[in-house]
Formats: C-alpha cells, sequence, structure tokens
C-alpha cells in the first residue's frame, strides 16, 4: 500500500570474515547440516550511501569509534518505482549493531530524501529518520551493491550467516532504479562472510572457524571503498607534484638536451 511506512528494528551482534575460495567451500560443507538457504537464495543487495558533504560518516567509521551510524537506501534487486525499498539507520555501539529501517516505494523514498515530500504514515522509525536528515543533511554520495546468498539456523531462525562477493559501487547514476553497472572493488575470488547472532555462536560453528583458520576482520564495504579511492587520489596527487617538479626530479628550467648524465647522477647545465 503506497504511503505505509512499516517499521523493523534489528538489534545483533554482527562480525564479518575474509574468506579465500577454499574456506569458503569448506565452510559451507560444515554449515550445511544445521543451516539453510533462505527462500531467496543468490540476490542483489543494492544500496545508495548517504553522508555528509565533507564525508562526515564514513571518515569517523573508518576511525573505529565506540559509536558510529551511517544511513542508507537499500533494495534488493534492481526497483521499479513502485517496489519496495527501505530506508536504514545502522548504529553501532560497542560492538552491537542496531539497524531500524522502514520501507516505502522507490518513488516514495526519492520524493521524501531528495525533494523533502515526507510520507503520508508515521512511524517512530520515521521520526527518527527525521531527525538524522535535519541534523546531518545528508546527501546521496555512493551507490554500493554485491550478490549475497544468505543462510539461517535450522534450529534459530534469528542466527543468520550471509556470503557477499562481487562488491561494486559507483559515484555517479546515484538511483536503486538506474541499474548495478559499477566498478568492481577486488578482481579476485573471494567471500565476505558476515554471521549476525543475537548472542554467542554455537559450538559445532567455533569449531569449524577455528579448523579452517577463518578470524575476524574490521571491515565496511563504504569504508573500504572510501579508503581506496583515497589512496588513489593520493598516487595522483604525488604524480602530478612529480610531473611538476620535472621529469626524473629534474628541474623544469633544465632543458632535456641539457641534462649530462655522470655514473648515476645527472646534472643540470646552463641553458
Amino acid at each position: 500500500m503506497a504511503g505505509l511506512a512499516k517499521g523493523l528494528v534489528f538489534q545483533r551482534i554482527e562480525k564479518k570474515y575474509m574468506l579465500s575460495q577454499e574456506q569458503y567451500e569448506g565452510i559451507l560443507e560444515e554449515i550445511a547440516p544445521y543451516m539453510a538457504v533462505d527462500e531467496y537464495g543468490l540476490s542483489k543487495i543494492c544500496n545508495i550511501y548517504f553522508d555528509t558533504e565533507t564525508d562526515e560518516l564514513v571518515r569517523s567509521s573508518n576511525e573505529k569509534p565506540l559509536y558510529k551510524e551511517k544511513f542508507r537506501l537499500r533494495s534488493y534487486g534492481i526497483p521499479g518505482q513502485e517496489d519496495r525499498v527501505y530506508l536504514e539507520i545502522k548504529r553501532k555501539y560497542n560492538g552491537i549493531v542496531y539497524k531500524r529501517r522502514i520501507s516505502l516505494t522507490l518513488r516514495e523514498a526519492e520524493d521524501y530524501l531528495l525533494r523533502g515530500v515526507r510520507p503520508e504514515k508515521d512511524s517512530q522509525i520515521l521520526r527518527e529518520i527525521d531527525y538524522f536528515l535535519k541534523f546531518y543533511q545528508p546527501k546521496p554520495k555512493l551507490y554500493l551493491a554485491y550478490d549475497r546468498t544468505a543462510w539461517y539456523g535450522r534450529q534459530d531462525g534469528e542466527f543468520r550467516m550471509t556470503f557477499d562477493s562481487n562488491i561494486r559501487s559507483r559515484r555517479d547514476h546515484l538511483s536503486l532504479g538506474f541499474g548495478d553497472e559499477a566498478e568492481l572493488l577486488y578482481d579476485y575470488a573471494y567471500q565476505l562472510l558476515e554471521i549476525k547472532a543475537a548472542g554467542a555462536y554455537p559450538l559445532w560453528l567455533t569449531r569449524a572457524l577455528t579448523r579452517l583458520g577463518i578470524y575476524p576482520v574490521s571491515f565496511s564495504k563504504y569504508g573500504t571503498i572510501y579508503q581506496k579511492e583515497q589512496a588513489e587520489r593520493a598516487i595522483l596527487q604525488q604524480a602530478a607534484v612529480t610531473l611538476e617538479e620535472g621529469v626524473l626530479g629534474v628541474p623544469q628550467e633544465c632543458i632535456p638536451e641539457n641534462i649530462e648524465w655522470k655514473g648515476e647522477q645527472k646534472q643540470c647545465l646552463p641553458v
């Protein structure tokens, strides 16, 4: 129903693990007796991440503070204007993840986030999003998608494991409806495992992780992409500085034909 702002609240511990192909195949064998693939199977997760003009949220998150938060618009697959999408505030405090989200159509979500047209229905979560938008005044900054297979516990449906691959992103065409064509973060085979639990891991899983040499990593998709972009920008800036200083460190006032080499040393002769 158009205008319906359904709210969902999640509170859990989330840990991430970067797996090689061999580790991925091994953990699938271990979890098969205890877990099952959810009804969607392999699915495409698409997000628009919102941030301030100065990227305050992702910069703060990368500093690994005790408390951090992010805001995104998410869809499962590429949505049409009347398909359901999710507005999510994701907060993390002292290792516990709190995710609050509402469901709207893509048209309603974009009207709200980009044009300030508030949905007709009301909820506590929507009011929290109102405050977040007013406080940060965020803008769409990054499209981020990946392919996911989700598993749930046969005895405990709230215990979940997800495997993500083909993480990709773009800085233009920041709409979920545009499609998922984007630049890959990595060009090799991997799986990003996320384990989502309300409490302690079952013993069989702890043993399996240890046996396969799988250990937690600190990894944020948005944060990693931002860091990669910053590193690439720094390299380009350094290259530009080097070019300004002259080829091979020779001052610009030196003309190439006036460079005399003496062994490993170069000397600029008078012009």
